[in-house]
């Protein structure tokens, strides 16, 4: 009697064991949470896979590698692997509130980025406070301006505005500082190529730039049209190639959300 009522507990005890493991197998597996990091260099994060760094005081002989003037003592190190133009638009605002200067603004090709690029920008500073403020306003600041990125699983669409360009527009893209600058991007390029004419249709904006696959590119799938000219023509062509080009990206790949926010 007494082994009929152990094997019937553990008969029991199994079956809620079974239960649990299919339970856990059918349960989403939980998301690890990033860790946070006490670096002293170490300046936060932001949407994109986007990281800021600073370094205080910059070796020589890197210096001399990355081709960076030697008085700089102090850089600051902001970039993501999706985006690129929002990171960008947010260093541009760094560099108006800050004592730094844009060195350097690469667009690197990243797979992560479906169709598109990834970045990495380089602030210059003489003290590694002016460093940090930058790298700290310029990811304050990202999230708005991914506002304007929209997306779905066939590709993406990126349009950013500024009534007046700075430093960071001006290396990477060629905008005149003090100018409405805006910028059009289309992936894959069959739509980009779309969203450039019906943009300088819609308003009278002077082309500052075109880039397509093999040429202004890292040979990634989009076109990239930079405009500037007044503000309100600026805008109104961004708007316009924005109500275009949703509609042509759902209909590859379904509901094509806004990132965050839009802004424009």
């Amino acid at each position: 009697m007494q082994e009929q009522i152990v094997e019937k507990m553990m008969s029991e005890v199994m079956a809620q064991l079974m239960q649990k493991q299919e339970e856990s197998k059918a349960a989403p597996a939980e998301q690890p949470e990033a860790k946070a990091c006490r670096m002293p260099e170490f300046v936060g994060t932001a949407i994109g896979d986007t990281m800021g760094l600073v370094i205080a005081n910059v070796d020589s002989a890197l210096l001399e590698a990355m081709n960076i003037d030697k008085r700089y003592r102090s850089i600051g190190i902001f970039g993501g692997r999706t985006g690129a133009g929002p990171q960008v638009m947010a260093a541009d605002d760094a560099v108006k509130d800050t004592n730094t200067e844009i060195i350097s603004i690469e667009l690197p090709r990243d797979t992560k980025g479906g169709a598109g690029h990834g970045s990495l920008i380089i602030f210059g500073a003489d003290d590694v406070s002016d460093a940090r403020r930058a790298v700290e306003v310029a990811l304050n600041n990202l999230e708005e301006k991914f506002g304007d990125v929209y997306g779905n699983p066939a590709g993406h669409l990126e349009f950013q505005y500024t009534a007046r360009a700075s430093f960071a527009l001006n290396k990477a893209f060629g905008a005149p500082i003090g100018k409405a600058f805006g910028l059009i991007v289309g992936a894959p390029a069959v739509i980009g190529v779309m969203l450039a004419d019906v943009a300088l249709k819609a308003a009278d904006v002077e082309v500052l730039g075109y880039a397509s696959p093999a040429k202004g590119t890292s040979y990634s799938n989009e076109v990239i049209l930079q405009i500037c000219g007044d503000s309100g023509a600026v805008r109104q062509a961004i708007l316009t190639a924005r109500d275009v080009g949703i509609p042509l990206l759902e209909s590859l790949g379904g509901p094509a959300p806004s990132s965050a926010t839009p802004y424009i």
